[in-house]
């Protein structure tokens, strides 16, 4: 698998350049904005690591631009503790972010466990395993989203989390859940991933902030989708 890392400060760059290639993988290192535009624009990678501070641009920039041609893993890398950077890049479709000084293993672990969670739905050998709710459609098998006809591009991240929603049709899941279940991980209260995700899946849904027809906030609980009649 290719890997795309960017970051400004070529110590860091390399740093994970040989945590990465000592797994296995291939890595595309760059140190500046222009040139990394131009190879996501040019070439197909697996996942992307991209630092949100560049000398020439910023990784949000970097990130928008990746999500209106491909749905790879992106992973934002930031300096900052406070949660600014990281709603910014979740909202734009980064799925997931690890804050600066770091432990490279932490973040080849989240790598690895990103990839896998990506390349699982091409993995089955079902021709057809499709969900559907009021022309709300999902393909596992090969990992679509359609609404009324249309697809709807959804990063892996987004993809989990409806798939999860609609196979718990008419049942609540707790945030604390779709958390665990999407992200692996333990959550924690002060956690607005799931949120910032929900936000932007409806923004695509084209859904009406306040009456959303598909994913509803069951407040202080978490999110569900009905079955309708």
């Amino acid at each position: 698998m290719k890997i795309l890392i960017v970051d400004d400060e070529k110590e860091i760059a390399e740093l994970v350049g040989v945590y990465l290639q000592n797994e296995g993988f291939e890595t595309v290192k760059v140190f500046d904005g222009k040139e990394a535009l131009e190879l996501i624009r040019n070439e197909i990678f697996d996942l992307a690591v991209l630092d949100v501070m560049l000398g020439d641009t910023d990784g949000f920039t970097l990130c928008r631009e990746i999500r209106k041609m491909h749905t790879y893993p992106v992973i934002m890398l930031t300096a900052k503790t406070d949660y600014t950077d990281r709603i910014s890049g979740l909202s734009l479709g980064a799925d997931d972010y690890v804050t600066k000084p770091f432990n490279p293993l932490e973040l080849t672990a989240r790598i690895k466990a990103q990839l896998r969670r990506s390349t699982q739905y091409n993995d089955r050998s079902e021709k057809t395993d499709t969900l559907e709710i009021s022309g709300l459609e999902i393909n596992i098998s090969t990992h679509c989203c359609y609404l009324y006809g249309e697809e709807i591009i959804l990063t892996p991240t987004e993809f989990r989390i409806v798939r999860l929603l609609m196979e718990n049709a008419d049942r609540v899941v707790s945030t604390k859940e779709l958390f665990e279940k999407v992200w692996g991980e333990e959550y924690l209260d002060s956690n607005n991933t799931v949120m910032v995700h929900i936000r932007r899946i409806r923004e695509k849904l084209k859904e009406k902030p306040r009456n959303p027809k598909f994913i509803k906030t069951v407040w202080g609980v978490g999110y569900k989708i009905e079955k309708g009649e």
